[in-house]
């Protein structure tokens, strides 16, 4: 299954669509498993480590990835946990403070055994969007839920 990275011209939204073969819960679970997280999340160039995570409503996490390129810390606060169905929290890299984005990750169960994932990912400003796919967010995404799906079909 290919992962469907969304970003037109003149929006400050990305959005990354994959079907899984697992079910909500499944996926859901690795979402909000901090020892499943530090084998998905991020570029598998990276270790990222589960420094704060705490699953609720106003609940702060962040995030601390390690490479060769040096420490890179993310962080954020929930704001919307819908088990089994949706995560929706702010987003921000330590490195770029103030550029903080709202991240909606919702689950919907096809019928037939697989899980739609949608990640839209919503930016202050177009150049706050910009940047981060020129960044590279597309390929950090796509390893990203390649790395899901291999963790959760691999039960």
């Amino acid at each position: 299954m290919k992962t469907e990275f969304i970003a037109e011209e003149g929006r400050q939204e990305v959005i990354v669509r994959r079907n899984f073969d697992a079910s909500a819960k499944e996926i859901f679970d690795a979402m909000t498993d901090p020892e499943a997280i530090v084998q998905w999340w991020g570029p598998s160039q990276y270790k990222t480590t589960v420094d704060l995570f705490d699953v609720r409503k106003g609940g702060l996490w962040r995030f601390v990835q390690t490479g060769d390129d040096g420490e890179f810390a993310f962080n954020g606060v929930f704001h919307t946990v819908e088990q089994d169905k949706q995560l929706c929290f702010t987003f921000e890299f330590e490195g770029m403070p103030g550029h903080v984005l709202m991240e909606t990750m919702t689950l919907t169960e096809n019928g037939d055994g697989t899980t739609t994932l949608e990640d839209i990912s919503v930016y202050q400003t177009q150049a706050d969007r910009d940047g981060m796919v020129q960044y590279g967010m597309e390929g950090g995404a796509t390893e990203s839920f390649e790395r899901l799906a291999e963790l959760v079909g691999s039960k």
